[in-house]
């Protein structure tokens, strides 16, 4: 019964659904990244900018996205699927990264946006909504995705480099991986203010 509510509720309200359902998997995925990497207090106001940029662009570009591409693209024909996945892996996957990195940054404050951007964008880059699901349920398949992708893109803003290895190695041992990136970073930062003071 409580499923065909919710089937329902979906059909009848999917924008206010979806939009809701992935901003809270996008601040599920900030959770989920600072449970795992062991963080003695949680950050809430990261939890919360997460949250603010899945609500307000990404859930809502989700939405109206796989609706234009439905209607550009209708079916489920091998050509009209490669159509739908290649603009979406070419368009929409790197305006939607982007605007993670760079969205965060400004809730932030932070004084260059685009720092994380330049550092890990193409990293991440390089890292079957449209067969298997009714319309009305692709943006929340997404969100669910989308919860693990925030995961990762939370991961690499905060403590990676952008790259499927650094995250694989965080998950198998979470304390080490994130001393090595510690490391690396204390020596990077040194390295500048050396080559800063020449």
């Amino acid at each position: 019964m409580r499923r065909l509510v919710l089937r329902e509720a979906a059909k009848r309200f999917p924008w206010l659904g979806n939009v809701t359902l992935y901003g809270g998997l996008f601040a599920g995925g900030d959770l989920a990244h600072q449970l795992l990497a062991h963080k003695e207090r949680l950050d809430w106001t990261h939890t919360r900018n997460v949250a603010v940029v899945g609500v307000t662009f990404h859930g809502n570009f989700n939405y109206f996205w796989m609706r234009a591409l439905e209607r550009r693209f209708p079916g489920k024909s091998a050509g009209m699927l490669f159509r739908k996945l290649l603009l979406d892996q070419s368009f929409a996957s790197p305006l939607a990264t982007s605007v993670f990195y760079t969205g965060v940054s400004f809730l932030e404050g932070k004084e260059d946006v685009l720092e994380d951007w330049r550092e890990k964008f193409v990293n991440t880059w390089k890292f079957l909504n449209f067969t298997l699901l009714p319309l009305h349920m692709r943006t929340a398949f997404m969100g669910c995705c989308a919860f693990l992708w925030a995961t990762f893109l939370c991961f690499s803003r905060q403590d990676g480099d952008g790259t499927a290895a650094m995250a694989l190695a965080f998950i198998m041992d979470p304390r080490k991986t994130l001393e090595e990136m510690r490391q690396a970073r204390l020596a990077r930062k040194q390295d500048q203010g050396t080559y800063g003071d020449k």
